[in-house]
């Protein structure tokens, strides 16, 4: 597996996976904010903030196919050593081989060794049980516990997690 910079050929593949409402909020916080998806709005989406350097959208290929994307970005304007990530998601049908691990454990990399962070935070709905234990397995840490997001299907909390960077 390797990550390659976003294209937005990428957007429609992506936005493919999502099946259902439940899967598109535990997914964007309900950013995009529709369902279902049409090819373009992942890319739509992304548009704006690709124009500048503190986004960094990436998408992950095992053997020249998309097998899962997610984003890197810099959640304060004037901090370069914390990153946060986002929109992580990984092929349906490739999920619960490792392939989450993996694209995590190369997005860590990349934080650490190209953007040279220190620290990397993300989110996750408490709902999301599996998405929470894969980010355990490559070493995320649940430090507390943000608002309730209010969904168009519920109320959901969501658990901050991060990762200290040596």
């Amino acid at each position: 597996m390797e990550l390659k910079k976003y294209q937005k050929e990428d957007s429609a593949i992506i936005c493919s996976w999502i099946k259902d409402e439940k899967s598109l909020y535990q997914w964007s916080a309900n950013r995009i904010g529709k369902f279902p998806l049409s090819g373009n709005d992942l890319d739509k989406d992304y548009a704006v903030m690709i124009k500048n350097n503190r986004f960094i959208p990436l998408s992950a290929f095992d053997n020249n196919n998309l097998v899962g994307h997610l984003y890197i970005r810099y959640p304060d304007e004037n901090d370069d050593s914390i990153v946060r990530f986002g929109f992580v998601i990984v092929d349906p049908v490739l999920r619960g081989h490792k392939n989450g691990k993996k694209m995590l454990q190369l997005a860590i990399d990349y934080t650490k060794n190209i953007l040279c962070a220190s620290k990397i935070t993300l989110g996750v709905f408490e709902n999301n049980d599996s998405a929470r234990y894969c980010y355990e397995s490559v070493g995320f840490q649940p430090v507390g516990k943000t608002e309730i997001y209010k969904m168009p299907i519920g109320e959901w909390e969501c658990i901050e997690m991060e990762l200290i960077l040596e």
